[in-house]
Order: C-alpha cells, then sequence, then structure tokens
C-alpha cells in the first residue's frame, strides 16, 4: 500500500497492491500502521456503500459541518467514478479549489479526504459501488452541499448533462457558502 498526497492539503492516493495467482487476487484495502505512519486517521466508525445506476450520474458536492466534520476514505467495489473533492476550510490557502482522482475496480486506488473537504463523484460506468470509510457518524443537521456545476469553482466533470438527484441540483452557490470552521473539532 502506497500513500501520496494530492494537491489540497489533507487529500491523499492511496495506491493498494494486489497479489494475484490464477485463482484470483488478495488485497489489502486498509493498513492501520500505515496510516499511523503518514499521519493519517486510524479510527473509523462508520463505514456506508452506494450503488449509482447509470452512467454520468453525479452525486455530491457533500459534506458535514463542524463540530460533525468528517474523515473519509473512498474507494470503488464495482465500475468506476471521477472522484471529485472540493476544499471548503475557512482560512485554507486551497480555499475553493478541486481536486480529482478516477477510482475503478480496477486501478486498485481509493482517496483520503480530510475534515472540511466536500466530496463528490461522476460515474463513468453504468453502474458503480462505492464504499465510504467515516471516522464520525452521518450528522443530518450538519449535512451539507454545494452546487455541481459552480462556475467559481469550475470543477471539469466528464459531462455537461448529468443525472442528479433533485438535492443536489437545487445546492447552493459557493458564493453563498460560510467556509468550514474546524477550530472546534478533534
Amino acid at each position: 500500500m502506497k500513500i501520496a498526497p494530492l494537491k489540497l492539503p489533507g487529500a491523499y492516493q492511496v495506491t493498494l497492491e494486489p497479489i494475484g495467482d490464477s485463482r484470483g487476487y488478495f488485497v489489502r484495502t486498509y493498513d492501520e500502521a500505515i496510516f499511523r505512519d503518514n499521519g493519517l486517521q486510524t479510527s473509523w466508525i462508520q463505514e456506508s456503500q452506494s450503488l449509482t445506476s447509470g452512467k454520468h450520474t453525479v452525486r455530491g458536492i457533500h459534506f458535514q459541518r463542524a463540530p460533525h466534520a468528517e474523515t473519509k476514505l473512498v474507494r470503488v467495489l464495482r465500475g468506476a467514478i471521477l472522484d471529485v473533492f472540493v476544499d471548503l476550510r475557512k482560512d485554507s490557502p486551497t480555499y475553493g479549489e478541486w481536486d480529482s482522482v478516477e477510482l475503478s475496480e480496477d486501478n486498485n486506488f481509493a482517496v483520503y479526504l480530510s475534515k472540511g473537504l466536500g466530496h463528490g463523484f461522476c460515474s463513468l460506468t453504468d453502474s458503480a459501488v462505492v464504499a465510504y470509510k467515516m471516522d464520525y457518524p452521518y450528522v443530518p443537521e450538519a449535512a451539507g452541499d454545494l452546487r455541481w456545476n459552480d462556475p467559481a469553482i469550475n470543477i471539469k466533470w466528464p459531462t455537461d448533462d448529468p443525472k442528479l438527484s433533485e438535492k443536489d441540483a437545487a445546492a447552493p452557490f459557493l458564493e453563498r457558502f460560510e467556509p468550514i470552521d474546524l477550530s472546534n473539532t478533534s
């Protein structure tokens, strides 16, 4: 397992290293010692999975406000997505900037996202199954979202006409957003 920082502080690409033979493969998807040695979260308290049906479906940009902000470890079990994350942290030098990693069942990548990074993705296949580890439980009152196509963020999605939920289609723009203040989180 290799961990490499990405453009936004607190975002990392995790490269998994499967060992295979004629029977299939074995791959370690999480290793507490490696994460700890890289200064990353090692205590996961919730894991979720989503199925996205339909190529070019966009989910997000989603986040939780402090003190319920969450760190996520995201990987794809089936299909492929363009995983996108946006820096929403108050006083961050990269506030409002975005980055992405293609995650697929074949490329053996995962992405680690620190508290204060908004998260979303676009399915690149007709079906995508995504697994998320989180270090904080989902709190509906703390949940928020940003508009997927906000021109102030200018994410380069693989489609201009995605399949969206009503909530994501009506999400607010960055100009009306109050940055996430992480000073009262652990």
